[in-house]
Formats: C-alpha cells, structure tokens, sequence
C-alpha cells in the first residue's frame, strides 16, 4: 500500500466540551460548567482575548511522567458528568493535567462507530473508557485494557453512568505489550482494534513503556489479531518527536497482507473563538473500505 496525501482530522465542540482559546503556550477550554487552562505548546501564537477567567489553572511538573498540580480559582468539584452522544462519563481534575477523557479523540470514535457493530474490538491503553462505551453503546464487545487499575476503576463508574454495566466488556488491567503477545498465542482475533499509547509509562508490575522503543512490536503483535475480515485499526500518537508519515508508513508495512487502505495525518481541535485549529496528536489507521 501507498500512502497518500496526509489528512487533518478535526474535533468540533459539542455541548459538553469546547476549546474557548488558545495562545502564549496556553489553551482554555470548558468541560460542562467547568472552564480550565492547560499547557499547550503548540499554541505559539497569540490568544483572542486578553483576559481568561478559568475555575482552575494546571502547573505543569519536571519529571519525565507529566506530573504537576492544579491550582483552583474557583472551587471545582472532585468530579462533575458530561455526555457524548448516549455515554455519560466523569470528568476530573487528574494530576497529568487531563481532565478524565480526551476530546480530541471525538472523531475517530465516531469513525470507528460507524464500522463496529456487532463487532469484537480491542481498546488498549483503554483509559477511563469514553471510547469504550461509545462503541459498546453501538452492540460492539469490547476488551478494555490498561496498565492502571484507578483508570479501569473509572470506566467501570463511567459504565455504570451511562446504563452500560451490564454489556459485554471486559475490563483488564494489566500491561498493554503482555496482553497482546498473550492474545496472539492464543489464537485470538478482533474485528477492530484502537491503540492510544503515552510517549512513557508503566505496566502494573512496574514494567517500562518508551514508546519509540516499544511501539513497532506491539502493533505487529496487533496486526496479528486481524486477518480478512476485520475492519479496522486506529493508533493515536501524542508524541511530538515523531511523524505522522512515519507511523503510517510502518502500519502500512504491517497490513500489506491485509489489503484495504492506511490513512494517516494529524489530528486537532477547532477554537471557538476564531476557529482556528489546534493540533494534538498524529495519526494512522488501517480500514476495509
């Protein structure tokens, strides 16, 4: 397979979250009746407005894992509901500046909604489950999977939230890269599967994620998952050191078997104060169609 022109993959604002702002290193955005600012390098240029007024600012930490700590100008609850499509989730003031969920991931999941039902897929470094629930709402069986057992816990609640406690998903801790190379001795296959791994984390038992160490194993151990009759892969990268057109040329590699066509490029979100967009992540995914 070739890969083509690199495309751009934009997450619009929606009732319960938008982007207000952006500028000097900064974004303000809203989560329901909660507004905050976060680092955000790529936001070199200069903000709309003046003057931003946020419940809660996040200081950013030194270390290698993200770490940091908000300061609140407004007394902001521990956790408060949002609502995307038929899911309801928890959002929250996390220590790794996110806020329980990333809404820049809307439209893959809505892409992936259209090619799940009735499907069997595989979420890993599942998160608190927003993804999970979307497509399970749509009569997709999920594995969820993630190293961290407080994150598994929280897409437990958010299932729960949402009236989906009792649809079949399994909810795993455990390390990403094991879990897969389990599944591939054991003969398994899935419709579809979604990645979304960090640029460094840590498996429950202490194991070291590196992601440009550690990212072109799994996703072979992925592929080995899918064969004629699945429908699609999706991987999301946070990591600025790479290129969108080096992942896509690397899953395109691994699926040349598999036939269908690899899409990759840059994902962003739309400002709403002049819409402009804001990039995130990168992208590649493999489909069917």
């Amino acid at each position: 397979m070739t890969i083509g022109n690199l495309e751009t993959i934009v997450a619009e604002p929606w009732d319960d979250w938008g982007l207000l702002d952006s500028g000097n290193g900064q974004k303000w955005e809203r989560y329901g009746p909660v507004t905050v600012v976060r680092p955000e390098p790529q936001a070199m240029w200069q903000p709309e407005h003046s003057v931003w007024a946020p419940d809660a600012t996040f200081v950013p930490g030194s270390d290698e894992e993200g770490g940091g700590r908000w300061v609140q100008h407004r007394a902001v609850p521990q956790s408060w509901p949002l609502v995307r499509g038929n899911v309801r989730f928890h959002a929250s003031l996390t220590p790794f500046r996110h806020l329980g969920f990333f809404p820049d991931m809307a439209p893959q999941w809505d892409w992936m909604v259209e090619r799940a039902n009735d499907a069997d897929i595989m979420n890993l470094f599942g998160y608190t489950g927003v993804g999970t629930l979307l497509l399970s709402d749509i009569g997709a069986r999920l594995v969820h999977v993630d190293a961290s057992k407080k994150s598994v816990e929280g897409g437990r609640a958010n299932a729960a939230l949402s009236g989906l406690a009792e649809r079949p998903i399994r909810w795993i801790v455990d390390d990403a890269a094991k879990f897969t190379a389990r599944e591939v001795r054991r003969g398994r296959r899935y419709d579809g599967i979604l990645l979304d791994p960090p640029k460094f984390g840590r498996g429950p038992e202490g194991e070291v994620w590196r992601l440009e160490e550690h990212l072109a194993p799994l996703l072979a151990n992925c592929v080995k998952l899918l064969d004629q009759d699945s429908r699609f892969l999706v991987l999301t990268v946070y990591a600025v050191r790479m290129s969108a057109l080096s992942i896509g040329e690397l899953l395109s590699q691994l699926t040349t078997h598999l036939g269908g066509r690899v899409e990759c490029g840059e994902m962003a979100v739309r400002e709403e104060a002049r819409g402009l967009l804001l990039p995130t992540a990168i992208f590649a995914r493999w489909s069917r169609d």
